[in-house]
């Protein structure tokens, strides 16, 4: 099989060894042995980098009392949607060519929670995305290493796509300061943690460290690059999907995580809090809760919750699917910590109403929450007094790009 890929592509190959359990590594040369070394001191006995490094100073949690509401609903959302973090970045992608050999069937222009690029000539397809929120990081880098590895796994998950593996790229200042070498070490920790317990391994990697201007470093930045397999890309779902008339129905638990998020960041200017926790048995219990709906087409519109909660989530499905939204809150919540918080193992999914029952039942049955929380109508964002229009809303999050690259222009 090995054999026939290199041929279709008018490559050369040829054995050149075979694996064995000697521990040794040897080299022959027609026929005769030219080297027999041990592998273990290039590998287990390996030095190891352990720069000095001391336990990072972490951000405090915080609870729902600590969060101030906005003056606005509508300003907050507006202010959040065209930050340079949440901003739309078309202006920069749809320069570039997507496409390979018509076989993607995802990318950035579609709506999905990753892209997606079918295996010629088969059913099968291969999603791939890209993960990090340094600001959680850099408050907690063992929660903020696990964050970033989930969020992958969970942005796979979201196609329908089987999450098999991932490289990181570790991006952080100057290891040579003890406090940046902490950052590392926990950050890997919590990535490591992750890794194991989503059976997520790390297949490659590479590092860029001294990341630094006039001394200050950039934020923690342990990006995960992660793959998944979707064995029949019919399976396949994306929050581009969502028809009027259907109900919108939250996955997972919401508890008012509000640390660190980008809510306080733009809105009040505070980067403060503990970053959301992260519970590694909830993502997967959650995660192939939503992969077997999805595979079972019980669900087609599916988009993770991450970055501005809720309400961000809501107006991104809206705006890939044409469709307004209304939504409600039927916690005890305030309205801008449930519209806003960024708990993590959630999803947002869009189902027909007569068969939301099901759903919920089935998710009941799984010990897993789920409720009811929107309606596809309209051409609107609609959330307890704030109501935007999308095409305000579309407007206002492809502003800012453009606007900041004529400026540098």
């Amino acid at each position: 099989d090995g054999y026939r890929v290199f041929e279709k592509w008018g490559l050369d190959a040829a054995v050149i060894g075979e694996t064995n359990t000697s521990g040794h590594i040897v080299l022959k040369h027609k026929g005769e042995v030219v080297c027999d070394l041990p592998l273990a001191p290039l590998s287990d006995d390996a030095p190891l980098y352990d720069r000095p490094w001391v336990e990072p100073k972490c951000e405090p949690e915080l609870t729902t009392a600590d969060i101030p509401a906005p003056a606005n609903l509508n300003d907050a959302l507006l202010t959040i949607i065209s930050s340079p973090d949440m901003s739309s970045k078309r202006w920069l992608w749809e320069q570039y060519d997507r496409h390979v050999m018509a076989d993607t069937l995802a990318d950035s222009s579609t709506g999905h929670d990753a892209g997606m690029v079918r295996v010629h000539g088969t059913k099968k397809a291969l999603a791939v995305t890209s993960d990090c929120t340094p600001r959680y990081v850099k408050a907690n880098p063992y929660e903020g290493g696990k964050q970033a590895v989930a969020e992958a796994w969970r942005n796979l998950t979201a196609v329908g796509a089987d999450p098999i593996a991932i490289t990181d790229n570790l991006n952080f200042g100057s290891p040579e300061k003890p406090e940046t070498m902490g950052q590392i070490v926990r950050a890997i920790d919590g990535m490591a943690e992750a890794c194991r317990e989503l059976v997520f391994p790390v297949v490659s990697g590479n590092v860029s460290l001294y990341n630094e201007t006039n001394g200050v470093s950039i934020p923690p930045t342990p990006t995960v690059g992660a793959v998944g397999l979707l064995k029949d890309y019919d399976q396949r779902a994306g929050f581009n999907s969502l028809k009027a008339g259907q109900v919108l129905v939250l996955i997972g638990a919401t508890a008012g995580e509000m640390g660190s998020s980008i809510y306080l960041r733009e809105v009040h200017n505070l980067e403060i809090g503990a970053p959301p926790k992260v519970d590694l048995k909830v993502e997967k219990r959650n995660g192939h809760f939503v992969r077997d709906l999805i595979k079972s087409k019980a669900v087609t519109a599916v988009h993770d919750l991450s970055d501005g909660g809720l309400l961000i989530a809501a107006l991104e499905m809206g705006l890939a699917s044409k469709v307004g939204v209304e939504l409600k809150n039927p916690t005890d919540l305030a309205d801008h910590i449930f519209a806003f918080a960024e708990d993590q193992a959630r999803y947002l999914v869009g189902v027909d109403e007569a068969a939301a029952h099901t759903l919920l039942a089935r998710a009941a049955e799984a010990g897993i929450p789920a409720q009811v929380v929107g309606l596809a109508t309209g051409t609107d964002l609609c959330f307890n007094g704030l109501c935007l229009s999308l095409s305000s809303l579309k407007a206002a999050n492809e502003a800012w790009l453009p606007a900041y690259m004529a400026n540098k222009g």
